[in-house]
């Protein structure tokens, strides 16, 4: 069997990337090809580590089948030579991932946007904090979407 490939969602902790990495387990799941993946997420930041995703967020996922047990965690240098993808949700993540990335020899990960897969070209996926369940379901479709291209693009 072909080693798996690994991929780690990026963001502020607690809301899109915790959204993006059950949506993307989810898939890959359902699609028989879980065992073929390592997926994770975090964020560039220390804020919220050990916290468990936004109780709008964990409804959100609850709504559409999906249960998670991620708790925060910030990025390390190793998962710039560990992990094969990191995908963030917006300009500002981007920047602070290559930022940091610059810091560590031996990068291995290709760091990206999740929106540049997005079929609807939203490539920024907004921060719903500040929200309501709109706007995290809002968060979850361009995450399926986003996600679904991902998958067939690196299955």
């Amino acid at each position: 069997m072909r080693a798996p490939k690994f991929v780690l969602f990026f963001t502020g902790n607690i809301c899109r990337s915790p959204i993006a990495e059950g949506v993307f387990r989810k898939m890959a799941t359902d699609g028989g090809v879980v065992d073929k993946w390592v997926i994770d997420s975090g964020a560039t930041s220390d804020w919220n580590i050990g916290s468990s995703p936004d109780a709008r967020g964990l409804a959100c996922l609850r709504k559409h089948g999906i249960e998670t047990s991620h708790r925060a965690q910030q990025v390390t240098n190793d998962d710039f030579m560990s992990f094969e993808y990191i995908l963030c949700m917006d300009e500002s993540n981007l920047s602070e991932l290559n930022r940091r990335a610059k810091l560590v020899k031996n990068i291995s990960a290709k760091i990206e946007l999740l929106g540049s897969y997005d079929p609807d070209k939203q490539r920024i996926i907004e921060d719903p904090y500040n929200g309501n369940a709109k706007d995290f379901e809002t968060v979850y479709e361009q995450c399926t979407r986003c996600c679904k291209a991902f998958l067939e693009n690196n299955s």
